[in-house]
């Protein structure tokens, strides 16, 4: 079976910054990854390169095989519509939300390839089955909700496209510990069959024992397979 994700001696940074250096991860069918580390560490930059949205980056990301990654020194996006039609979903990090639209619309705009639109009234019910409070939420404009319900459309229009790699930068950002909790948790109950999920989290707690994998992220540089002692994740809350 083919790695859902494969990065080789990725770097990615803004401008003359470099973010990222020399990064290796192998993400397989089946496996929720969970990147832990502080804010400005690079979490965020992650996602962006496999998506393609950095301002540069050299090195390979391969999407179920196929070379996505590569030498880039401009045009931040200029391929992410191609990346995720191939099957990529990001659910970046606050909530790119458009507040006059209604929830329902919200969800449609996620059913960005063909095939999710042609089966957007499944997918809603299967993404509504995770996240039932947006049931009785579907015609509310997206201004009106709480910040816990807004992250849940924000991930729930990434689930409507049908993606095989989940990208899921920050679920807890802003949010009270008990929300957090049950967004979380609502993460575990995606069917990921054989795609694979990667969640970038400051908040090792609300991980740990559920994900796969935890894997370290700090200046810029992963460290090893699970939470390595030198990362100071008591620190998170002091970093903003």
């Amino acid at each position: 079976m083919t790695d859902v994700l494969r990065i080789e001696n990725l770097s990615a940074g803004y401008g003359p910054l470099g973010v990222l250096h020399n990064i290796n991860l192998t993400v397989r069918a089946g496996e929720r990854i969970g990147i832990i580390g502080l804010n400005g560490h690079g979490k965020s930059t992650l996602m962006k390169a496999i998506a393609g949205l950095t301002g540069w980056q050299n090195g390979s990301i391969k999407l179920n095989g196929i070379e996505i990654g590569g030498t880039r020194s401009q045009g931040p996006g200029r391929y992410t519509h191609k990346i995720v039609r191939m099957g990529l979903a990001l659910m970046p990090q606050g909530d790119a939300l458009f507040h006059g639209l209604t929830v329902a619309d919200h969800l449609d705009s996620g059913a960005y390839t063909k095939r999710a639109w042609r089966e957007r009234k499944q997918r809603r019910e299967y993404v509504l089955g995770i996240f039932p409070p947006l049931q009785k939420l579907l015609g509310q404009p997206v201004g009106k909700l709480s910040g816990g319900e807004r992250r849940m459309v924000s991930l729930a229009r990434g689930l409507m496209a049908d993606a095989k790699l989940l990208l899921v930068d920050e679920p807890s950002l802003g949010l009270a510990p008990k929300i957090s909790k049950g967004v979380v948790e609502a993460l575990m109950k995606i069917d990921i069959r054989d795609g694979a999920m990667v969640i970038a989290e400051q908040n090792l707690s609300l991980l740990e024992g559920k994900v796969t994998r935890l894997i370290g992220l700090h200046a810029g540089k992963l460290k090893g397979g699970s939470v390595s002692p030198d990362v100071p994740l008591h620190e998170t809350a002091h970093h903003h």
